[in-house]
């Protein structure tokens, strides 16, 4: 089995693509170049064809988490934050969402209680694209 030789520390909008060049955490220039775009994960692995394969990182970025009074009120932020279109991670007791003004001074004016913090971002992916958080 080929082995490690680096890994791609990426953002959510880098670890979504079909075609790009990439640097690795060691500084490897690579062409990533895939037949369809396709999300990668936490810890997924990019094969190269000269051999050995590269991690991919969830890179800490921006965003904003938001809670609810109760499960009910969580669920009605959720559904404005899904009215809008926008990305949304999933959390036990709360939502994330990429840091925005907009997004933020909705939410806590139906209520939300909102924090910014710096984190990796891995929002819920679409329902028909055959892979589901769990």
């Amino acid at each position: 089995m080929d082995e490690e030789v680096g890994t791609l520390t990426l953002t959510y909008d880098d670890r979504h693509r079909r075609r790009v060049r990439l640097i690795s955490d060691q500084g490897v220039d690579l062409l990533l170049d895939l037949p369809r775009a396709a999300v990668l994960e936490e810890d997924d692995g990019l094969l190269c064809e000269q051999g050995g394969w590269f991690r991919t990182i969830a890179a800490a970025e921006p965003v904003l988490e938001v809670q609810g009074r109760d499960a009910t009120h969580l669920a009605r932020l959720a559904w404005h934050l899904g009215n809008r279109h926008t990305p949304a991670e999933i959390r036990a007791n709360a939502l994330r969402v990429r840091q925005d003004h907009v997004l933020e001074a909705m939410l806590t004016g139906l209520g939300g209680c909102t924090r910014r913090l710096v984190v990796p971002f891995t929002p819920e992916r679409g329902a028909y694209d055959g892979h589901h958080h769990g």
